[in-house]
């Protein structure tokens, strides 16, 4: 029996750790059947040590999402590795550490703009490099972090990904025409090397503990995994716009 991305060509970014919903996702995709390449910055070597422990041997690619050099010749070494794409994985975010962990009165505008930059505008950068090899249509999916409220130590981080699922609603808005779905999923807190990059993190992950009405694991990425590639496949074929919660059910829960 096939999988459910039999033939499709996915373009997968941040497999930083096996600890990753990144890793999990291409883990996931190359046993559903598809064709992965996977981009990697500012360390493509520690990605392709990563990527050694994937079912398949994939090619690993450096793209720093800020630098329009890179991006500008993304759709070339994509195209001449995979033909084209079907399939954007969007796992990128970064806020210097002065726009995290209680800083939010105090942080300058500087450290805001590369927390927006790298984390919400890139989806934009990412997917309008990539679309000259999506001329089939296909589907773009991100992560976020859900940004209907203000969490424990975030701070700047939550500005970034209330503008990441904006990005998502005009990409889904301007998109369509070309058949290209845009989508999010927010995952619930994970130990990933994005949140240990986080002070206080286990202050925001006790929320989970408390609230979430399915037990949460922050050791398993591999449900969000399977949601991006739920939303990668044809299973979705008329939803965009759209942020997939997965994330134990807390974000249904008031108190």
């Amino acid at each position: 029996m096939s999988g459910i991305l039999e033939g499709k060509r996915v373009l997968i970014t941040g497999v930083l750790t096996e600890a990753s919903i990144a890793f999990h996702t291409a883990k996931l995709a190359q046993e559903q059947g598809a064709e992965i390449i996977l981009t990697a910055f500012p360390r493509p070597t520690l990605t392709e040590r990563i990527a050694k422990k994937l079912p398949r041997p994939t090619k690993v690619i450096e793209l720093d999402v800020t630098n329009d050099e890179h991006l500008g010749r993304l759709a070339g070494i994509v195209g001449a590795e995979l033909g084209g794409l079907d399939g954007v994985v969007h796992s990128i975010g970064f806020a210097p550490q002065d726009a995290l962990g209680g800083n939010f009165l105090n942080t300058p505008f500087e450290s805001v703009a590369t927390a927006m930059h790298v984390s919400a505008f890139s989806l934009k950068s990412l997917t309008m490099a990539c679309l000259p090899l999506m001329q089939n249509g296909g589907s773009v999916v991100g992560l976020t972090f859900d940004a209907q409220y203000a969490w424990p130590q975030y701070d700047w981080m939550g500005p970034a990904k209330a503008a990441l699922e904006a990005t998502n609603r005009y990409l889904a808005r301007d998109l369509g025409k070309r058949n290209v779905r845009s989508n999010l999923i927010s995952a619930g807190p994970l130990g990933s090397m994005a949140a240990k990059s986080i002070p206080g993190f286990s202050e925001l992950a006790a929320v989970w503990d408390d609230r979430a009405p399915l037990e949460w694991d922050l050791k398993d990425p591999e449900p969000a995994g399977r949601g991006v590639v739920a939303l990668l496949s044809d299973w979705f074929p008329k939803t965009t716009g759209e942020i997939v919660h997965v994330d134990g059910g807390l974000h249904a829960i008031g108190a």
